[in-house]
């Protein structure tokens, strides 16, 4: 029986990656995102009839349980492997973060996991062998200056991520986290509250690498296959890894320094 994976945030970036890597392999995809016009271009790359396209808002618990119902109808009832992927990036001083984008960022980073983890269970739950793998960063291993919000967030998803693989245990569940580092996608070319400068810009004067999203994608098949229950993805997110575990100090030295701006 074909195997059928449903990825939010799939009209471009790591979900588009996602999305082919998982149709080479023959896998059926559900596309979701608000962007019907980037969904579009994700299927073209596709084999013909080997996905569907969903317009989801993941912060809409309705919108959530209707494309789900409809996806589904199309799969046989299964959901293989529910990539929760959607999500935005930001930064900049909190204290000139307006509260609105604050709450933007919690609502779809985080609150759009916590959405699809509850609607995506009952199918999860009638397919033996499935997968939540949810996407945090490798600032959810270690939260930097001028990012606040948006690591809070991906420390929120490494929290349900960890707690959920026990909780599901029972129903055969699993429950991964990939952690990407900077990765090549458009994300990167906004401008973090208060900079002058772009995130790319940024990484870049800091002498930091760009992970291709191939390698996101790969690790989103190995989370499917039994890997690890957090995935850093990318050097300069095992880098962190290393140091958040082995040399907390030291990384928060380096952060004290000031914050190109």
């Amino acid at each position: 029986m074909t195997k059928a994976i449903f990825i939010t945030g799939g009209g471009s970036g790591i979900g588009r990656a996602t999305a082919r890597y998982f149709a080479a392999k023959g896998w059926f995809v559900g596309l979701a995102d608000v962007n019907a016009a980037g969904m579009a271009e994700t299927a073209a790359l596709l084999p013909p009839g080997a996905s569907s396209a969903h317009v989801l808002d993941v912060r809409d618990r309705n919108q959530w349980e209707a494309v789900l119902a409809d996806f589904t109808a199309r799969t046989g009832g299964r959901i293989d492997l529910l990539f929760n992927n959607a999500g935005i990036g930001a930064g900049g001083p909190l204290s000139e973060t307006p509260a609105a984008e604050i709450d933007r960022i919690i609502d779809i980073n985080l609150k759009g996991v916590f959405n699809g983890a509850q609607a995506g269970f009952p199918y999860l739950k009638a397919t033996p062998g499935s997968t939540l793998v949810n996407t945090s960063s490798a600032a959810g291993l270690y939260a930097g200056p001028g990012m606040s919000p948006y690591a809070a967030t991906k420390f929120g998803v490494r929290a349900l991520t960890e707690s959920l693989d026990q909780e599901w245990a029972e129903f055969g569940i699993r429950v991964r986290a990939i952690m990407p580092g900077f990765i090549d996608t458009p994300l990167l070319d906004v401008n973090p509250t208060g900079s002058n400068h772009s995130i790319r810009e940024t990484v870049r004067a800091r002498g930091l690498e760009f992970t291709p999203v191939e390698q996101v994608a790969e690790a989103v098949w190995n989370a499917f296959h039994g890997g690890p229950l957090f995935m850093p993805v990318g050097k300069t997110a095992r880098r962190i890894a290393f140091f958040s575990r082995w040399a907390p100090g030291f990384l928060r030295r380096q952060g004290r320094t000031k914050v190109v701006r």
